[in-house]
């Protein structure tokens, strides 16, 4: 069999959508303002998109609070530079509670293994259900950017994720493709973007900080702007 071309894929599906006239709604999956700046500068001239700010494994708090802050802040500079309307929803977390119910199960695993893929799939399955339940077209996560995550893992999540979710088509990616990487790193150099250290969960915390890197928020220029 094949194997499946998610780029090729989506530059197939942005030609028919852009061939029909339409800009369908497409709900995002979001996790930092730095994986999201390709990725928008891609496809917001094809969709009308809805950023879901759903990460409950961020430790600790205020790194949650800092990922946000800076997307939003980014999310105000795009949609005034580019005349658009993105615009973001912050999904309700319970990072304690997920932390306890979820990625304490699997505190040996290996950092981007068994935790890593069951963080994806169960924050995918959220977005994907909250594009069901509020009528948008499509459904995708800005997570095929990063260097660290496997873009066909993250796919074929989605693949089985899909069939729960019929009236919602998933937008196949590898924002890594095209040199998407290199403009995210452009983007985020050139608007002075906090740039965080480790994935995200408290586990990839002490990973990082054991593999000397400096993880240890000091100020954070909330009002920076």
């Amino acid at each position: 069999m094949k194997k499946f071309d998610a780029f090729a894929w989506e530059k197939q599906e942005l030609a028919m959508i852009r061939a029909k006239g339409v800009r369908p709604t497409l709900l995002l999956h979001s996790c930092c303002a730095v994986c999201n700046s390709y990725p928008l500068e891609y496809l917001a001239p094809t969709f009308e998109i809805t950023l879901l700010y759903n990460n409950h494994n961020l430790y600790p708090q205020i790194e949650y609070d800092i990922r946000l802050d800076e997307l939003k802040k980014y999310v105000d500079r795009f949609n005034r530079k580019h005349q658009q309307n993105v615009t973001i929803v912050q999904y309700d977390v319970d990072l304690q509670g997920y932390q306890d119910t979820y990625l304490s199960k699997r505190a040996e695993d290996k950092e981007g293994y068994g935790r890593c893929r069951m963080c994806y799939a169960l924050r995918m399955n959220e977005a994907m259900r909250y594009a069901s339940e509020h009528g948008f077209d499509y459904v995708s996560t800005v997570m095929t950017i990063s260097r660290q995550k496997n873009s066909a893992f993250i796919n074929d999540i989605a693949h089985r994720l899909m069939p729960a979710y019929p009236n919602v088509k998933y937008f196949y990616s590898n924002f890594k493709k095209a040199k998407g990487i290199d403009r995210s790193v452009e983007i985020a150099t050139s608007e002075n973007m906090y740039k965080q250290q480790y994935c995200g969960c408290m586990y990839s915390y002490l990973d990082a900080k054991a593999k000397g890197k400096d993880v240890d928020i000091r100020s954070y220029p909330f009002d920076k702007e």
